[in-house]
């Protein structure tokens, strides 16, 4: 059974890239879009832009050593990373199935800052997909490995869409097949 697209929001942050072109589809289809960010923050999307308070970046706020010691590298100390990181525990708090544009390394965490939005995701235990780019295909997060998944279909109202800057055109068209999919 697909779901009312007028019912369904998506949670992003609106950023170039994955965000952008989930921002796009969500308008498209008649989704309600939330892309979270803050004050100084560069947007590619400004259709249901909620700017978050430093209060309420402070509710997400995550040690950066146990991020970095987690995702296996050594994240920035910056203060406008760290916003970055906060916006991203907003958007997967948010959805009840999260759904990530990048690459799955070989230690099993997602490329980037967009890796932490699934490092989230699984500690939260959310539905998890990623679109990996290198690999051309869906996997799914069984909560111990990575599984290919075929072709996901949303399937909760209130879902988060993010992923990497760096789109390629086989992930702008893996959102553009999600949507479709799901919304068509």
């Amino acid at each position: 059974m697909r779901l009312n697209p007028k019912e369904c929001i998506l949670y992003s942050g609106g950023a170039n890239g994955a965000e952008q072109v989930f921002g796009e589809m969500a308008e498209k289809y008649g989704l309600d879009e939330v892309n979270y960010s803050f004050e100084g923050h560069q947007l590619a999307r400004t259709r249901g832009v909620r700017m978050l308070t430093q209060e309420e970046l402070n509710l997400k706020d995550v040690s950066m050593t146990y991020v970095s010691r987690l995702m296996h590298r050594d994240y920035s100390r910056a203060p406008l990373f760290r916003k970055v990181l906060q916006t991203i525990c907003w958007q997967v708090s948010s959805g009840h199935e999260v759904y990530v544009v990048g690459s799955i390394l070989e230690d099993g965490t997602v490329k980037g800052g967009t890796g932490w939005g699934a490092e989230f995701a699984k500690l939260c235990n959310k539905p998890l997909y990623v679109f990996d780019q290198v690999k051309d295909g869906w996997f799914f997060w069984d909560k111990e490995n990575w599984e290919s998944c075929g072709e996901p279909t949303i399937t909760h109202s209130h879902f988060t869409g993010t992923g990497t800057r760096f789109l390629e055109e086989n992930g702008r068209k893996a959102i553009a097949v999600l949507f479709a999919r799901s919304f068509g």
